[in-house]
């Protein structure tokens, strides 16, 4: 073989790899290729051992030259695989269920957030206790969160600095979110007829500044109970067995005069310290020895009337307390943000 006929044998073995790979449209194909032009015996291997056959200084540069082909062509080679590849790892994946990007095995735990827990405490507390539990929208009407609860047009909290409303066309109804869960007690009423004993759990928004203790985002659970010959020993009664069943200890209440649009009369509601025992020695107390807890009262005789119930008749009691504020008590959390932060550490350390 001469020198030139050498050379075009390397410039045709190049043109028929490069038709050849283009050709290749899976995975599979590449391997003969390799074989065929790049193996043992494959044509370039052969041919770069024919050199031994021609004159020192000309192996000195067809062999430069025939080891440059052969890294152009393992180049393109490689190239070629890693776009085929990775298409068809593409197309498995397309093909697969599986997520690689979920955590390895053994999976992380999860955890239940402390307020779902202490949700889910206090309802079950009121289930026992012989309350259903009703739920209603977030967004309402100012009908249900304020005028059929005995809050008077001019009442502070109807206006902005209180309470979220929500834009709606000139002359519809007024929407808002709802400042208490008290409006799913009204729905209900309006659609069962007592007696009825119900609690309301769930989500509430008002326009207030986040800090250690206050959320624009908060968390209610109401109760009402409505028969005949209703009053304040019921309301204390039930009280007292809720608390001594959330705290684990027996509980001694208190109440204190307050005033409330919806109940009359109304009282705060107070529970003997139960981590220092009422003796007024601890931080939780503020050395006071009671823990403020809810509200309460016996349903006003206009609330009734709006939901289409004679007082004459019709009796009732409602308290309300946030979920929040237990939830700090039972766990021992000293500011709300804790519960919003999202901070692995802190809800990491809770379990059902």
């Amino acid at each position: 073989m001469t020198l030139k006929e050498w050379e075009e044998k390397c410039a045709d073995i190049k043109a028929r790899f490069s038709d050849a790979i283009s050709a290749v449209a899976a995975p599979g194909g590449l391997d003969a290729l390799k074989v065929s032009f790049l193996g043992r015996a494959g044509e370039l291997t052969l041919l770069l051992k024919s050199l031994k056959d021609f004159p020192l200084e000309e192996r000195k540069t067809l062999g430069a030259a025939g080891n440059a082909l052969k890294t152009e062509l393992t180049a393109i080679f490689d190239a070629k695989a890693a776009v085929l590849g990775r298409a068809a790892l593409e197309a498995d994946l397309q093909k697969s269920s599986a997520d690689l990007t979920l955590p390895p095995y053994p999976f992380p735990r999860g955890r239940v957030h402390p307020l779902t827990m202490a949700l889910r405490e206090m309802t079950g507390i009121l289930s026992r206790m012989g309350f259903a539990r009703a739920e209603g929208p977030c967004v309402e009407t100012e009908f249900n969160n304020f005028g059929a609860l005995n809050f008077p047009e001019d009442h502070p909290a109807r206006e902005m600095h209180d309470t979220l409303y929500v834009k709606t066309a000139p002359g519809a109804d007024k929407l808002l979110l709802r400042t208490h869960t008290s409006p799913v007690q009204i729905r209900y009423m309006l659609s069962h007829k007592p007696p009825l004993r119900v609690m309301a759990p769930g989500r509430c928004f008002r326009n207030d500044a986040m800090d250690a203790s206050h959320s624009p985002v908060f968390h209610q659970i109401e109760g009402l109970y409505v028969d005949k010959n209703v009053g304040l020993s019921d309301l204390k009664a039930t009280l007292t067995q809720f608390m001594t069943a959330l705290f684990k200890k027996e509980a001694e209440i208190r109440f204190r005069p307050s005033f409330f649009p919806f109940v009359e009369p109304g009282v705060e509601v107070d529970v003997k310290c139960v981590f220092c025992g009422g003796v007024g020695q601890c931080s939780v107390c503020k050395s006071t020895g009671w823990i403020e807890m809810l509200g309460a009262g016996v349903v006003h005789p206009n609330v009734l009337k709006s939901v289409g119930m004679d007082p004459e008749i019709w009796s009732g009691f409602a308290f309300g307390m946030g979920i929040e504020r237990l939830a700090m008590l039972m766990y021992g959390i000293k500011d709300i943000r804790a519960f919003y932060e999202n901070d692995i550490r802190v809800l990491s350390q809770f379990r059902p």
